[in-house]
C-alpha cells in the first residue's frame, strides 16, 4: 500500500505520493530559481517502474521525501493523476527538462557537468551537445561506472569544476541513491538525474516521433526497439500499477457511496 500524506500546495496527490504540479516551462523555472539563489535542489522524475521501487524500498522513500522538485516523467502517471482527480499538466520527460535547461545553461553562462553513460556513448553525447550549444561550458563529464572506492574522488573532481548543474545519466533508483547519498559533498545548486538521456543524445536510442509523443506512447516505442529488456519489467510494474489505481478509484467510489 502506498503511504498516505497530507496534500501540499502546487502539488497533486498520485496514489498517496506528492508530485509537484508543474509542466515542463514551469519546471524548468523552479530548476534555474534554485540555482540562482544557489540552494541546494536535488530533481527526482517519477514513472511507474518508480512507483514499484518506492513501495518496495524505504531508503528510495527517504530520498523522495527530501527532494525539491519531484516531476512526472511516465505518462501513466498523468492518466492516472487525471483519473483519480488530482490531475497533473504534462508529463516532464528527463530529455526534454535536459534540453531546456542545457540551453538556458547556453544562455545564462551556467557550468554543466555529467555524469553517466559508457564513455564512448558520454564523448560521443557531449561533442553533439557542443556542437548544438557552442557557448555551453562543459566544465567536466564521467563515464557512470566506477566502483565506490572511487565515490569521494568523483565528488571531489565535480566540486572543484564549481558546476552551476550536475546530469546524472545513471539507471534509476541508482541514481536517486547517490545523489541524495553524495550532494552535501558536491556543492552543485541543482542536482538532475536523467537517466538514458544521454543515450539519447549520442544517437544510441531514438526518442519517439512527436506525434506517437503527444499521444502518451513512446513507452510502447521503447518497447519495440528494446523487447526482451522492457516487456517483463514493463508487465510486472504497469499491472502493478494499474492494480493500484483500480483500487484507489473503488475506494474513492466506496467513500463517496457510505457519505
Amino acid at each position: 500500500m502506498f503511504p498516505r500524506v497530507a496534500n501540499e500546495p502546487a502539488k497533486a496527490l498520485v496514489l498517496g505520493w506528492p508530485i509537484d504540479r508543474l509542466d515542463l516551462r514551469e519546471t524548468v523555472q523552479r530548476c534555474l530559481a534554485f540555482v540562482t539563489r544557489g540552494e541546494g535542489c536535488q530533481h527526482f522524475s517519477i514513472n511507474v517502474a518508480v512507483f514499484a521501487a518506492l513501495e518496495d524500498d524505504p531508503e528510495l522513500r527517504e530520498v523522495f521525501a527530501n527532494c525539491e522538485i519531484v516531476s512526472a516523467d511516465g505518462q501513466s502517471i498523468v492518466w492516472a493523476s487525471r483519473l483519480l482527480g488530482d490531475p497533473l499538466p504534462e508529463r516532464v520527460p528527463a530529455p526534454d527538462l535536459m534540453a531546456h535547461l542545457l540551453a538556458a545553461a547556453e544562455q545564462k553562462h551556467l557550468r554543466v557537468f555529467i555524469l553517466g553513460a559508457r564513455q564512448e556513448v558520454l564523448e560521443r553525447a557531449v561533442d553533439r551537445l557542443r556542437g548544438r550549444h557552442p557557448r555551453l561550458e562543459i566544465v567536466g563529464y564521467r563515464n557512470g561506472y566506477f566502483s565506490p572506492e572511487e565515490e569521494d574522488r568523483i565528488c571531489d573532481q565535480i566540486k572543484s569544476t564549481g558546476a552551476d548543474m550536475l546530469f546524472v545519466a545513471i539507471t534509476s533508483p541508482l541514481k536517486d541513491l547517490w545523489l541524495a547519498r553524495n550532494r552535501h559533498r558536491l556543492g552543485v545548486p541543482l542536482m538532475v538525474g536523467v537517466g538514458g538521456a544521454i543515450d539519447v543524445v549520442a544517437g544510441v536510442h531514438r526518442r519517439a516521433p512527436g506525434l506517437i509523443q503527444r499521444l502518451g506512447l513512446e513507452w510502447a516505442f521503447r518497447l519495440l526497439q528494446e523487447p526482451r529488456r522492457l516487456a517483463p519489467r514493463y508487465f510486472r510494474t504497469n499491472s502493478r500499477f494499474a492494480a493500484a489505481v483500480l483500487r484507489e478509484l473503488f475506494r474513492g467510489r466506496a467513500s463517496h457511496r457510505s457519505a
